[in-house]
């Protein structure tokens, strides 16, 4: 495939890649960007904590905010892609551990796609290498007949290679990473030969907090990370930018109206997530039970980019309380038995009784019926 092929792919995907969605961002970047880069980054560390954070460069070229969070959280991130140390970005549902280790293989490598996926299910030769099989036999083992995986790329392009999910991956597996991190070499016993990691190579793990019984990380796999822990929005208004901007971006790649009306709904649906997350209003005066889910922010820019579908098919266009409740009563009630009396208990204690929210209470009670 050509580059203009890419390039016509990449507008019309339905998330684009993070290189390509916000290639005239990384491009005024890295055109203004005057200072040291490490050996293969496309940009220095500076320039990748503005692309992430936002800012105004100079000639006046606005780039947008990718992380709304504490600055110092992403500079010691990026730092840590500076170092030999490989990065674990650790956090509850939600947090954008999978959104920023994207942007941040975007940043600094210019491509985002070696990434493995965590699963249970995830083999070996996802982290290391497999065979093709067909070469195998008609040759025997080879470098032609070998399948590189995308940490074994990285390593030998010196690139940032993402594995998301890192806990779920099994224990066995997982311990294959710790070669790879401390002594940055991959053996490979069946030709006798290794591949070392060339200057550039580093490694972004996400991790779950929740996930932690299912494969807890040894503690020899670690200590070859850094570990940040990205937190939940601080304040309601940082949660309603972060839906706000994630909602606009996904409407324009499903060719969804703008609905700037539906700000009072966005808000709406952050401080209903964050009051049953917190187990309390917002002015402190009622205590409330928490539901089983996480309502994280992944989830409320997922009720309001469903709610905003279904005004654009099946209503007005504009967003309003009856397009955003199924959707809240899907991510609060999880667990039919308990969950469920946990929302009627806030409908009715809560939201029939606060001020301008007479038609979310209507909607409520319409979705109940």
């Amino acid at each position: 495939m050509t580059v203009s092929e890419q390039t016509d792919a990449a507008g019309e995907a339905l998330r684009p890649h993070a290189e390509h969605a916000f290639a005239g961002e990384l491009k005024a970047l890295a055109a203004a960007d005057d200072r040291p880069r490490p050996a293969r980054w496309k940009l220095s560390p500076w320039a990748v904590s503005t692309y992430l954070l936002g800012g105004t460069l100079p000639d006046g070229t606005l780039i947008t905010p990718k992380y709304v969070g504490p600055r110092r959280l992403v500079e010691v991130a990026v730092t840590t892609l500076a170092t030999d140390r490989a990065l674990l970005l650790l956090g509850v549902p939600g947090t954008a551990k999978t959104w920023v280790s994207e942007h941040l293989a975007a940043a600094v490598s210019g491509d985002s796609t070696l990434l493995v996926q965590g699963t249970a299910g995830t083999p070996e030769e996802a982290v290391r290498y497999g065979w093709n099989y067909a070469r195998l036999l008609a040759d025997g083992p080879s470098r032609e007949a070998l399948v590189p995986s995308p940490v074994m790329r990285a390593m030998a392009e010196g690139m940032t290679v993402r594995v998301e999910e890192l806990t779920r991956i099994p224990a066995d597996v997982q311990d294959a990473l710790i070669t790879i991190l401390s002594e940055k070499t991959l053996p490979v016993p069946e030709l006798g030969q290794e591949v070392q990691a060339v200057r550039g190579f580093n490694l972004v793990a996400t991790a779950n907090d929740r996930d932690r019984g299912v494969n807890e990380l040894s503690s020899a796999l670690r200590r070859r990370f850094n570990t940040v822990v990205l937190p939940l929005p601080a304040t309601p208004e940082d949660e309603v930018d972060i839906v706000s901007r994630r909602v606009a971006q996904t409407g324009r790649a499903l060719d969804l109206p703008a609905a700037p009306e539906g700000l009072a709904e966005i808000r709406r649906v952050v401080t209903i997530f964050r009051e049953l997350r917190d187990g309390v209003t917002t002015d402190g005066r009622t205590k409330l039970k928490s539901p089983s889910g996480t309502l994280s922010t992944a989830e409320a820019i997922s009720v309001v980019t469903g709610g905003l579908a279904l005004a654009a098919h099946f209503g007005d266009g504009v967003l309003r309380p009856g397009d955003v409740v199924d959707g809240i009563l899907g991510a609060v009630v999880r667990d039919p038995a308990s969950d469920r009396v946990i929302w009627q208990e806030y409908v009715e204690t809560v939201v029939r009784e606060r001020e301008g929210w007479k038609d979310f209470y209507r909607a409520c009670r319409e979705a109940a019926a």
